[in-house]
């Protein structure tokens, strides 16, 4: 089997050496190429075909948002990973590049402390991520802009239009295209064959009985997949919504922030006794698993610290048994793209309970871990593709509760 073939795009010598070094350890990797500046990596990706780019935001000539958005016009399904810094401006132009297209992120390893902690932050999170997105042999969503997320403010030379979603609605709809033949390259799942020969399987007798909470999970691809989500959803939908984005501290206050934006239903990051509302969301802050308590007629969020579930806080397990615990069956569970394995066995418990589960297709994930481990242990109720999931939950939420199927438990 090839190597996976990497350029990494990044004007400091030290974070190109760690980078290169690092990954240069793993067997199924090979650095094909470097690149100082954005304008020298735009033209390296069409010289030497990358199966991936690593791409740092502050770089001369063409910084890093406008690099991509370069390699984004000519390559939509080029997986590439952004280099970010733990602050504020780099949470935000963090964002700002998944809004733009950009695959995932990792902690830059000259701000991670010693060198010695930096390549041991690169094995532990780029190593991982760039396996996950080049996968051999599954399909490969393009990966479009969701301008909607974008900050209010971007650095001057990311020269692409903000636009707003009450303008603009139409237009910034993120839609996936069936890849043909020809782009069935690199990456998704982790752990899960693809299988695209094959209706992937759901749960036989599905389930489509009364909810009362809606609770998401999400990791890589999860920021814009969430997007696309929320500007489906009515604003009286009813019910309240829980979700853990696997995300560090900063990002998630304004991912929050941002995602708030994109419809009428308000989305906050999460408070300790933070009272539960229908029409409002709800988002797990980095670091802190989000659970509930109090009684169904008054619940409150509660966040803890508690040791990491497979390997992440927030975790979605942990919510979703949670949620089990308050609300019964009258559960909507939805798995939305993200490498690992988290939430699957909180899936595994709402099914149990009576509760219904959605997936994300493989086609429209960027990477089919979590939703695909879900899918493929049969809990699913429906396996969608991100521009239907958004209706779907809209249309069950109102179904269930037209009919009052299930307890008839209401919730404050």
């Amino acid at each position: 089997m090839s190597r996976i073939r990497v350029l990494v795009v990044d004007d400091s010598v030290v974070v190109r050496r760690l980078v290169t070094d690092v990954l240069s350890e793993d067997p199924e990797i090979e650095i094909i190429g470097t690149a100082n500046n954005g304008r020298v990596g735009v033209d390296k990706v069409e010289e030497l075909k990358p199966d991936l780019v690593t791409l740092d935001i502050e770089m001369p000539e063409m910084n890093g948002l406008e690099a991509l958005q370069a390699i984004r016009k000519r390559h939509p399904r080029l997986p590439i990973i952004m280099f970010s810094t733990l602050t504020q401006n780099g949470a935000s132009s963090t964002l700002d590049a998944l809004a733009l297209g950009a695959s995932d992120y990792v902690t830059k390893p000259a701000n991670v402390g010693s060198i010695t902690q930096g390549m041991q932050a690169l094995r532990e999170q780029l190593t991982p991520k760039i396996h996950a997105l080049c996968k051999r042999g599954a399909l490969v969503a393009p990966i479009r802009p969701v301008t909607t997320l974008r900050s209010r403010i971007v650095p001057t030379s990311a020269k692409a239009p903000i636009e707003r979603l009450a303008e603009h609605r139409d237009r910034t709809r993120f839609t996936i295209a069936s890849p043909s033949a020809r782009d069935r390259t690199a990456r998704t799942t982790t752990g899960v064959s693809s299988s695209t020969a094959v209706p992937p399987p759901t749960r036989p007798g599905s389930r489509s009985g009364r909810v009362d909470l809606v609770v998401i999970g999400s990791s890589t691809g999860g920021p814009n997949a969430l997007a696309t989500v929320f500007a489906a959803l009515p604003r009286d939908l009813g019910v309240p919504i829980l979700i853990t984005q696997h995300m560090p501290p900063m990002f998630t206050t304004l991912f929050a922030e941002r995602l708030s934006k994109i419809n009428t239903i308000p989305v906050a990051e999460a408070t300790d006794g933070m009272i539960v509302k229908p029409n409002h969301a709800y988002l797990a802050p980095g670091d802190h698993h989000m659970l509930l308590e109090g009684g169904p007629a008054s619940p409150r969020l509660r966040l803890t610290q508690d040791a990491p579930v497979n390997s992440c806080r927030p975790a979605v397990d942990p919510m979703f048994r949670s949620a089990i615990k308050h609300y019964g069956g009258n559960l909507l569970s939805v798995i939305l793209t993200g490498m690992g394995s988290d939430g699957l066995d909180g899936c595994r418990a709402v099914v149990e309970a009576g509760g219904q589960v959605l997936t994300q297709d493989e086609q429209s994930s960027v990477v089919w871990g979590m939703p695909g481990h879900v899918t493929q242990a049969g809990l699913a109720d429906a396996v969608l593709p991100l521009e239907r999931i958004g209706a779907e939950i809209a249309q069950r939420v109102s179904k269930g509760r037209l009919t009052g199927a299930g307890a008839a438990r209401r919730i404050g």
